[in-house]
């Protein structure tokens, strides 16, 4: 599933969001080498289900349940009636007293949990509209082909079944028929739903049918009620399952269309077999064709058939409205699979989901050919009210969705065809064994689509305090506990980048890969624990990674490496020199330092995690041959260190006598002077970026004194205002799409700081406090003064000037509500030295504002 659109991003990179400047003050050491590399990590010894090396054992056993569905779509009252038979497997070696299934439709019940821990005000996956959930007609238990009427209970989200005779295990069977309906809700926790559109509704339908809970070597029966943030846990089988509707509908589902002459019209079998040999993507149901209303067999109902082999789960989709295009998908070792879309007319478009299964297509054959062959025949995208959601071989994605928002979501959600579906993770209780894995192949997947056509590099250094706030929980941590502003971190990003980061800075990618590899082969169609992940890759790799997995998955520690000193042998540079390194924080990771020589020479040089084994301080030899100018730690910013100042260092003291006005001062000067900046009464700029394809247009308006008023806008979406900031005197409003956001008092001054119009007026008047570091520091390649000013309300704003231009280059302030914002490109509107770029970022990902249009009066 996704965890944000484009509006999240929007406002958080605009407004406000849980980003923490780091304290300037003397840090206190936190490393501790005895917890980071404990002995200890791995408690448990391997078993006869499950070895010490994470693969499964020789006694290694899991349930299996097959389906047979049957069900009618109606509609006139949004309904699906219908029966479920369930050919149930024990292939335990425990018998079974009962049965426990799941009834996901129950959360849509007025009195379900979902409904009472639902917060106010609601969240994405929060119940938004009632029903009366799962209507169990009849429950039978089948034997020598005899319906006999089971006993039964039904507990929220779930059912148990009381044997009158016990399951018998290693591969005894049993058959459940389950007669039920529901109504369809218009909004179903963001996984299933309806959505009306100029040419009828589309019916996205998940959670469909009574699902056999998974009883496991682990738990035994995993019964965790499903209460919207949580996802699935199921086990594999095989689906054969029709879906009876009006005949003017499109239906899609998981697996293969079993009857296509029964339902299609010659021209549209016809069409779809030119798509199954075409790498480009063709029509099988056009505009005209949708408009037309009449191509379909005429028929006052059609039933499909659908056949998915070896699955957890399936879904289908269906509409009158739908166009529909597919292509050829090309799989390793020649085999072929289908990729198609389903979408409105009102979602056509090269910039939209015209594109959709070129998308489709590269996710699968990128995914196939790096990790592990898709399992499926077909891969459908649909396009309707869910903003992003997975099942077996068919997703869910937003209609309005476009451009790199499109492809983001449909990689994700396609990606997802790895985790969970081929790799049958425990999604109830470890959301990053899916979430974290699939964005971490997707961020591989997204850096080569297309020659990279959505791809921007990530740094990770600018985004770390918002990845690890105070407020932050450990990864390891049951998705319906993680607090609904974190998820987004703690399942998705944080998981993935640990991922990059063990891939790149501590395995490299060959050892990593094929690792990685390893597990996904293991564990395919299985259902792996996070044990056997951790103990996958430590044996495949090679490297005992315990002290990793312990500080990444189940902490909340943080990084921050620091250079403390450069000493030259015998006070001769020429002679070789010292480097001293501190581990400030509690994680240990590699280290790479780039260094720079006063005689042009550079070197990289890197260090392994192990150095830390020894104690928070490091001291190492290095070849110098002229004074050490520079030492940076992670030039790159590949790694999520929450304090960079430190991460420079130049050894260059602040020279004698300059005092934080001088710079100030000098700044002010070097922009245009105080006279002129002090005559400015209106300034008013337009500038641009794009998140992942999608444009961008932020506009912001100045008057003097103290009015503020800026609007973020997508052109591609209408021009829709997706965030307003207006600030008159002492008021302060913040809204998102005309949703006004409650402020703190504290949340307010930090937008009036970062809003005002050439602060360092401000700064030099009485009430403020201003300091300057004694050392000169680094950002990219230029020595910069870095003054603190801490204003009457306590806010602190760090601010970097270059030494030689005056310029400011970087700002931060100390509260909610600032990224780390780098400024460049100054250019001079009326005599006013303005910088026209502005790079911050958001998840790792740079948002570089341009300016398209500046006025300043």
């Amino acid at each position: 599933m996704k965890y944000y659109k484009i509006a999240i991003i929007l406002l958080l990179c605009v407004t406000i969001h849980n980003s923490y400047a780091q304290n300037t003050d003397e840090p206190v050491t936190k490393y501790d080498q005895y917890q980071v590399f404990t002995p200890t990590f791995y408690h448990d010894k391997g078993n006869e289900y499950r070895t010490a090396s994470g693969a499964p054992g020789v006694k290694y056993w899991q349930n299996s349940a097959d389906y047979k569905i049957n069900v009618k779509l109606d509609t006139t009252a949004h309904k699906v009636s219908g029966s479920a038979t369930i050919t149930y497997t024990n292939n335990s070696p425990d018998p079974m007293a009962f049965l426990w299934l799941q009834l996901d439709q129950n959360i849509y019940r007025e009195d379900s949990r979902g409904t009472a821990t639902s917060p106010v005000g609601g969240t994405r996956n929060s119940v938004h509209n009632f029903t009366d959930g799962d209507e169990i007609k009849a429950v039978y238990i089948i034997k020598n082909g005899k319906a006999e009427k089971a006993d039964f209970i039904v507990s929220d989200t779930r059912m148990q079944i009381r044997l009158k005779d016990t399951l018998r295990t290693n591969g005894t069977k049993i058959q459940i028929k389950v007669e039920y309906a529901f109504t369809v809700p218009e909004y179903g926790t963001d996984r299933m739903g309806r959505v009306h559109t100029k040419n009828g509704w589309i019916y996205e339908i998940a959670e469909w049918y009574p699902r056999m809970e998974v009883y496991d070597d682990v738990t035994g029966w995993n019964v965790i009620p499903y209460m919207g943030g949580a996802e699935f846990y199921l086990d594999y089988g095989n689906f054969d399952f029709t879906i009876t509707a009006p005949s003017n509908l499109v239906v899609v589902g998981s697996g293969e269309l079993l009857n296509p002459t029964e339902v299609l019209t010659t021209g549209e079998i016809s069409k779809l077999a030119a798509a199954k040999n075409s790498d480009k993507t063709l029509f099988v149901k056009d505009s005209a064709d949708v408009e037309n209303g009449n191509v379909h067999p005429q028929k006052a109902e059609l039933t499909w058939h659908f056949f998915c082999k070896n699955s957890r789960d399936v879904s289908w989709a269906a509409s009158k409205a739908f166009l529909w295009d597919a292509a050829r998908i090309n799989l390793p070792n020649g085999k072929k699979a289908l990729a198609q879309s389903v979408y409105p007319i009102e979602s056509k478009g090269q910039n939209a989901w015209s594109r959709s299964t070129e998308y489709v297509k590269a996710a699968i054959e990128l995914y196939s050919n790096k990790w592990f062959p898709y399992t499926y025949p077909v891969a459908t995208n649909v396009a309707g009210t869910v903003s992003g959601m997975e099942y077996p071989g068919i997703v869910f994605c937003g209609s309005d969705q476009k451009t790199g928002e499109l492809w983001e979501v449909t990689n994700h959600e396609f990606g997802h065809n790895w985790f969970p579906m081929i790799v049958g993770s425990n999604e109830r209780k470890f959301a990053w064994m899916d979430e974290g894995f699939n964005t971490f192949i997707n961020k591989v997947d997204t850096k080569v689509f297309n020659n990279g056509e959505y791809y921007q590099k990530q740094d990770v250094e600018r985004n770390a305090p918002g990845m690890f706030p105070p407020e932050a929980n450990a990864i390891m941590t049951l998705p319906d506990v993680t607090p609904d502003g974190f998820s987004g971190m703690s399942e998705y990003e944080k998981p993935a980048l640990a991922l990059t980061v063990l891939r790149e800075q501590v395995l490299g990618e060959d050892r990593f890969d094929y690792a990685f590899q390893t597990y996904i082969k293991r564990w395919a169609f299985k259902h792996p624990t996070p044990w056997d992940f951790f103990h996958t890759m430590d044996n495949a790799a090679g490297e005992d990674l315990g002290w990793f997995w312990n500080e990444w998955f189940f902490t909340t520690w943080k990084l921050d490496q620091a250079v403390k000193a450069i000493d030259y042998t015998d006070n001769d540079p020429t002679k070789g020199s010292l480097i001293t390194i501190v581990n400030l924080e509690e994680m240990a990771m590699p280290v790479t330092i780039a260094i720079k020589e006063e005689n042009g020479k550079s070197n990289i040089v890197k260090l392994p995690a192990e150095i830390w084994e020894r104690g928070g301080e490091w001291q190492f030899a290095y070849k110098s041959t002229s004074k050490i100018v520079s030492a940076v730690i992670d030039p790159d910013h590949t790694l999520p260190d929450i304090n960079p100042d430190n991460n420079s260092f130049s050894g260059l003291p602040v020279p004698d006598g300059i005092t934080p006005k001088d710079v100030l001062n000098k700044y002010l000067d070097a922009i245009g002077g105080q006279d002129k900046i002090k005559a400015v009464k209106t300034v008013k700029l337009v500038d641009t970026t794009d998140i992942q394809g999608t444009p961008i247009v932020r506009t912001s308006a100045y008057t003097q004194p103290g009015i503020f008023n800026q609007d973020v806008t997508l052109p591609s979406y209408q021009n829709a205002v997706f965030s307003h900031i207006g600030i008159n005197g002492d008021s302060v409003v913040v809204s998102e799409k005309n949703t006004a956001l409650q402020l703190s008092n504290i949340d307010k001054d930090a937008v009036k700081q970062k809003q005002k119009l050439f602060p360092e007026l401000d700064y030099l008047k009485p009430g403020y406090n201003l300091t300057v570091a004694p050392t000169m520091q680094l950002v990219g390649d230029n020595l910069v003064y870095v003054v603190t000013a801490t204003a009457p309300d306590g806010i602190k704003i760090k601010l970097y000037y270059d030494q030689k231009t005056g310029l400011k280059v970087r700002e931060v302030i100390d509260r909610p509500g600032s990224l780390t914002v780098d400024f460049a490109d100054y250019r001079s509107i009326n005599g006013i030295q303005i910088p026209f770029t502005q790079k911050t970022s958001f998840v790792g990902m740079p948002v570089d504002f341009k300016v398209k249009s500046a006025n300043i009066q």
